[in-house]
């Protein structure tokens, strides 16, 4: 099921500043049928605001912000909901369960209740999952964890569902660029400055950055294995490559972007609220804010960012009001970033951790973005239970325009394995590399040549510096068109140079399209150039 193809209900919910300051109005602004384009005014009540504050008296480490502003009043207690037969139901589940069906009823009621029943009917119709979108225009509102709305005691909540795929969105947004059609997965992992450990007095500070720079490099490796292990496990999930940056200058990680190829930026550091999207301490004194971030990784078209860091969805409040557009999530969305994922509030590093391994493994399963956060979710309420709420921590942002495709579907024409021409029914076209040093020619055979340093490999550059054991693959890969596409994909230590219209590109952990008559250098700039070149079909089937 290709997401692009999944039914869509967007609402917007939107104070009335003409009315009193309690007064919302809610849209719906994309039905999946005619005529659902409704409206409803609704009253933000005493016992909603009771119901936001105990949440937060017991969840948030930030403090109980002013929102929504409605007048103080004292609300009757919690209610308590019946527990499961023989099992007590903790203070905790209960404040979580009495938030997320208050905020249920709040949102989908009346015409609302009855435009998402008949969405889901579309969708079901279909046998497909319903994308669910909410664009939450009243900065002051942004704080809630819309994530925990359930509609009853015992009901799954929205976002933990794989048939009602939730996410953020705002309509407040550039026009998304053009997107590249992915195979692999391409990761940069951009380990920022880290909140000190708790160490003596007096306990040397070089030290003290050795154990963080250690701790940052620890879940740097176990993310990449992790990834590793998963594709070696299933042999249909799409490639993916790790590159990481440990402590960069914003120079440095704009260098990065700029010469790679990624389609994910995952962040791990330490974050603070602030006007223009937060800062982000890549080192200790050289903070980036959203904004200029924002502007590299749509000019680099990075399809999702992931960040670990404290309150990237979460406004900067000044003066007691929540900024608009403020959090870091709206301002790369704001900016044409397609898919933002940050968190709510404070989240452990085991957490943390846990969360973005599943996720990118659900990636690599070629899932939409949405899905694959559901997924991810679904894995912390197992691991940590439902009493903690680490699984309402990540906070997902669409972009209005995207689809949630990350990586192409099988289905719609990926070859993941390779097949020769003439497994397709086109006549067989001539593929080899040609050393520009000595003439010698190597023919690609079979629709596949791996290159590296050892001996079993298609062909062996033992003597070229930089070359790896296993350094990559030139893949014939079927497509829509009848001209031979062919591909080369990387997964060495120091990767390949492929010449281009603009000079030599560096091509490092990811694939790019080979065309006839380009130059190749594996491992080092300075190694040996060999000529890729595809002669016209010889007439053989």
């Amino acid at each position: 099921m290709s997401p692009s193809e999944l039914p869509c209900l967007s609402l917007a919910i939107e104070r009335l500043r003409a009315s009193q300051a309690q007064h919302f109005a809610i849209h719906v602004i994309e039905a999946p049928y005619r005529g659902g384009y409704l409206l409803r005014d609704c009253l933000w009540t005493d016992e909603s605001t009771h119901h936001w504050r105990s949440w937060q008296e017991m969840f948030s480490s930030r403090g109980l912000p002013n929102v929504p502003h409605v007048s103080q009043v004292v609300a009757p207690p919690v209610e308590a909901l019946e527990p499961p037969i023989g099992q007590p139901l903790p203070r905790s589940t209960r404040l979580m369960q009495n938030l997320g069906i208050n905020l249920w009823q709040w949102l989908f009621d009346g015409v609302i209740q009855g435009s998402l029943n008949r969405s889901q009917g579309i969708a079901q119709g279909q046998n497909k999952a319903l994308r669910l979108r909410l664009d939450v225009r009243d900065p002051e509102l942004i704080s809630l964890p819309w994530e925990i709305m359930q509609s009853d005691a015992g009901k799954q909540a929205i976002s933990l569902s794989q048939q009602l795929l939730f996410s953020r969105t705002t309509s407040d947004v550039d026009g998304l660029p053009a997107l590249r059609s992915e195979t692999s997965l391409n990761v940069l992992l951009v380990l920022g400055q880290d909140a000190a450990p708790d160490l003596p007095s007096g306990f040397d500070n070089h030290k003290r950055d050795e154990l963080k720079r250690l701790k940052l490099e620890q879940e740097a490796i176990a993310l990449s294995r992790i990834l590793r292990e998963r594709q070696g496990a299933n042999r249909l999930a799409a490639p993916c490559f790790v590159d990481t940056l440990l402590q960069p200058t914003s120079g440095e990680l704009i260098d990065r972007l700029e010469n790679g190829h990624y389609n994910v930026l995952f962040y791990a550091g330490h974050g603070v609220p602030a006007a223009d999207g937060g800062l982000l301490f890549l080192r200790p004194n050289q903070p980036m804010n959203g904004t200029e971030l924002a502007q590299v990784l749509t000019r680099c078209r990075v399809k999702l960012a992931v960040f670990n860091a404290c309150w990237g969805a979460q406004p900067e409040d000044q003066g007691g009001k929540s900024i608009p557009r403020s959090s870091l999530a709206e301002v790369l969305l704001h900016h044409g970033v397609p898919a933002v994922l940050a968190m709510r509030d404070s989240i452990t590093d085991e957490e943390a951790l846990s969360f973005i391994a599943t996720f990118a493994q659900a990636l690599t399963d070629r899932m939409p973005i949405d899905q694959a956060v559901a997924v991810a979710r679904q894995h912390l309420l197992t691991l940590f239970r439902f009493n903690h709420q680490a699984w309402t921590l990540p906070v997902l942002y669409m972009h209005p325009e995207f689809n949630g495709e990350l990586i192409k579907p099988i289905e719609e024409g990926m070859t993941q394995i390779p097949h020769t021409p003439s497994q397709l029914g086109l006549q067989n076209p001539v593929a080899s590399l040609r050393s520009l040093e000595n003439s010698k020619v190597w023919t690609i055979r079979g629709g596949i040549m791996k290159v590296g340093m050892s001996a079993e490999n298609d062909l062996v550059l033992a003597n070229e510096p930089g070359v790896s054991r296993r350094h990559a693959e030139i893949i014939y890969r079927s497509a829509d068109q009848m001209q031979p596409m062919y591909i080369l994909r990387d997964f060495s230590r120091y990767g390949t140079w492929v010449s281009t219209v603009n000079g030599w590109q560096k091509v490092h952990n990811y694939e790019v399209p080979l065309y006839s008559g380009a130059q190749i250098k594996f491992g080092g700039s300075q190694n040996s150039i060999l000529e890729f070149l595809v002669s016209p079909a010889d007439g053989r089937n």
